[in-house]
Order: C-alpha cells, then structure tokens, then sequence
C-alpha cells in the first residue's frame, strides 16, 4: 500500500459530482484529433467506407466517430475487426491502426472484410487521457446501460455489422499508469493506492473462456521482430496476473467490461506496448502495433485458406 496523495478528493471518500467536475476542469487540451486523426481518415477514402457512427456530446462537432470499412464490402469475406484509442491517451494503438489501414490493409483487402475505428475516445485523445469527461474509463464499461457514451456508440455501431471473426484491440501500458491513472482511481473510489509494477516489453491479453493461445503466439511472434517482448515478473505474472504463454495473460473480458468482449469473436486479443521503454521510440510502437495486427491476420489466412 502507498500513501500517495491525490490533489483531488479526500482520502478514503468517493467522489461526488463536484470532484468529477473539478477533475474535469484540470485537464487541458494537449494535442489535436482534427490534425493528427480526423485529416488521416479522410486521406483514406480512397480504399475505404468511412462511416460515422456517432459523436461525443462534450462537443460534437469537434469529436466525431468515425469507422474504416472496407471497400468493396464483400459478404461472402470474414470480418476482421481492429479498434484503437478506447483509452485516448495510449497513442500507438491510434496510430498504429492508422499506419495498419494506410499501409498494409491492402494486402489483406482481398481475403478480410476490415473494420477499423481508429480512435474511440477522441477527448481522450486530445487531453491525453485514459478516462472520459465523466470520469469513466470507457474500457471498463462494455456492458448494457454503458455509463460511457464511447462504449455505448461502438456497441451500438458493431451490433449492426456482420458476424466477426476476429478482433484486435490496441492498447499500451505507460509509466502514467502508475504515476497518474491508478493513483486517481483509487482516489475517486475512495479507495487506497496500492502501487504496481509496469512491465517492459510487449505482452497480450486473451480471453479467459477462449484464450486461443495459437492466435497469441502468432501476435507475439510478429511482434517480436520489432520490440522486445515483456518478461513475467518474480511471481510469474504481469500486471498481476498469471502468465500462461510467453507475453500471454489472460481476461475475463466480457466480465471485466473490455472492449475485447465487444463481439461473438473466435478469435482475440488486446495488445500491450511499453512506449516508455529505453527502447522503444513512438515510431516503434506504432510498427509493433501493426505487426501485432499483420501476425493475427496472418495467422488466420493458413487457417482458412
């Protein structure tokens, strides 16, 4: 257990309405959706659908949803879904998803129907941030009656898509999870903060009922080609949880409320990059990303064709 202290709130109390707002309040805008996402979607039209599929109330104009669907739609294809930015401020899995639908979609465009939502949470994009303006982390809150207007706008987009056979969920794990994220949630639940330990290096999350360890090994495998993948720790666990292949740990996702219990999927998994590693530069990180991506997509075309 830590004594760390948290600006906002009172020590063992949760936060009410005022605490929220006042969180709300201190964050600042820190970079731009318009220029670093919104203008790369729209270079894309070429070889996509792009689909809005909602908006963020904080500001609709500003904060659009949008979707990358490919074109041709063909029905006869399986469907392959790739989600980035559902916490804003992990950039790789933005930018990666980008860099993947830019740059190598093509090369799968003939044997995938491919879905891409580049950005889940543009607000916290903007403010570099891992909850929503309500102080919500929308990875938390893929459940019916979503307290997060991110989950309930992708939910209620993908409920109307084809069957999906595989998703890919972009995500990081940074040092600002142990030094800003935790310590405000436990100061919002009014809870303490009990510190710890954020791996170096790569690693995956699978689904706990359908973990699909092949399908793992193959991201881990791809990956490791670019950035190194991250060691179990002395309990041989990561991030407090057993590891049972390597780089693998495994969630109950739908139990957990994660975006990879999003669909009915076959096949799944949330990537983890370390961008704070001595490494590891943004440049790589948005390369692991697509190579995570290319080696789940790989793996499944020796399985169906």
């Amino acid at each position: 257990m830590s004594n760390h202290f948290y600006p906002i709130g009172s020590p063992g109390k949760a936060w009410d309405d005022n605490e929220c707002k006042q969180w709300f309040q201190a964050t600042t805008i820190q970079r731009s959706y318009e220029n670093e996402v919104l203008q790369r979607i729209a270079s894309l039209e070429v070889n996509f659908t792009v689909q809005q599929y909602g908006a963020l109330s904080v500001n609709p104009k500003k904060y659009p949803l949008f979707a990358l669907k490919s074109k041709p739609w063909r029905a006869k294809l399986p469907t392959a879904l790739i989600t980035g930015g559902v916490h804003g401020y992990e950039t790789s899995g933005v930018q990666g998803a980008l860099e993947f639908a830019a740059n190598h979609s093509g090369g799968y465009a003939e044997r995938f129907n491919l879905i891409i939502v580049p950005c889940v949470s543009p607000w916290g994009y903007e403010t570099i941030n891992r909850w929503n303006p309500d102080c919500v982390d929308p990875n938390r809150s893929f459940t019916s009656n979503s307290p997060s207007e991110e989950a309930s706008l992708l939910m209620a987009f993908i409920d109307n898509q084809p069957d999906i056979l595989v998703h890919i969920d972009l995500h990081e794990t940074t040092d600002s999870d142990e030094k800003e994220f935790r310590p405000a949630l436990a100061a919002r639940d009014g809870k303490p903060y009990i510190a710890g330990e954020v791996p170096d290096g790569f690693y995956t999350v699978g689904d706990t009922p359908n973990p699909q360890l092949e399908f793992q090994a193959a991201v881990i495998e791809s990956v490791s080609a670019v950035t190194h993948i991250a060691p179990a720790d002395a309990n041989s666990q990561i991030i407090g949880s057993d590891v049972v292949a390597p780089g693998v740990i495994l969630y109950p996702m739908r139990e957990l409320g994660l975006c990879g219990g999003l669909t009915n999927c076959q096949y799944g998994t949330t990537t983890e990059v370390y961008p704070d590693s001595k490494k590891a530069t943004p440049a790589i990180c948005n390369q692991a990303q697509v190579a995570a991506i290319r080696g789940g997509l790989d793996f499944l075309l020796k399985k169906l064709y």
